[in-house]
């Protein structure tokens, strides 16, 4: 790692480096929306462009890692919400009615799914961050996966068709939108039947 810029200190390792760019990109994000350019994050911490380039190679990526690094409000508030649910089927149900719902208000997640960004959102809904993403999720249900008969390859697919139902919604929400019992209703009758 080179010594000079970082504005005087340079990070002790290449995962305090990363989270400083996080940080700025957070920073960013809040003044500039996902508008965002890598040179005002590159600029905010006293580096040049390429050294953020160094880190992430696109600004969508930079936006994608600082997105997943402040879901984890959201992550703690489903886990609550979901806390005495311990049925796997209905659990998933609400966690992907949840998360649609919620979308509107959580800024950083919303960065990622909301309508508008859907193109991108798609071509890494089965990422390795998406994954791990949607797996941490699963992991704070009240849910007992391996009690319930769910392997733990059987979790990844799990996941992966959570992200692809979330995807579907994001990217066609429906006219009108199903919102509220209607949309559980929905996600009862054509999700849950995978896990039961």
């Amino acid at each position: 790692m080179r010594t000079h810029g970082w504005s005087g200190s340079a990070p002790a390792d290449d995962a305090e480096a990363v989270d400083r760019i996080v940080a700025a990109a957070r920073r960013a994000i809040d003044r500039s929306g996902d508008e965002f350019s890598i040179a005002e994050v590159a600029r905010d911490l006293g580096v040049t462009r390429q050294t953020v380039y160094r880190y992430f190679p696109s600004a969508e990526t930079l936006l994608t890692a600082t997105a997943i690094a402040q879901t984890e409000h959201f992550l703690d508030v489903l886990a609550e919400r979901l806390i005495e649910i311990r049925e796997p089927a209905t659990a998933v149900v609400e966690g992907i009615a949840y998360t649609l719902e919620r979308l509107p208000e959580e800024k950083y997640l919303g960065l990622l799914l909301r309508p508008g960004r859907a193109s991108a959102f798609s071509a890494g809904v089965t990422s390795d961050t998406a994954k791990s993403f949607g797996r941490s999720l699963l992991e704070r249900f009240s849910v007992d996966w391996v009690g319930a008969g769910i392997s733990d390859s059987d979790l990844d697919e799990l996941v992966e068709h959570m992200l692809r139902i979330v995807q579907s919604f994001v990217i066609d929400p429906g006219c009108p939108p199903r919102r509220g019992a209607e949309l559980r209703d929905y996600l009862s009758k054509w999700v849950a039947p995978a896990l039961l």
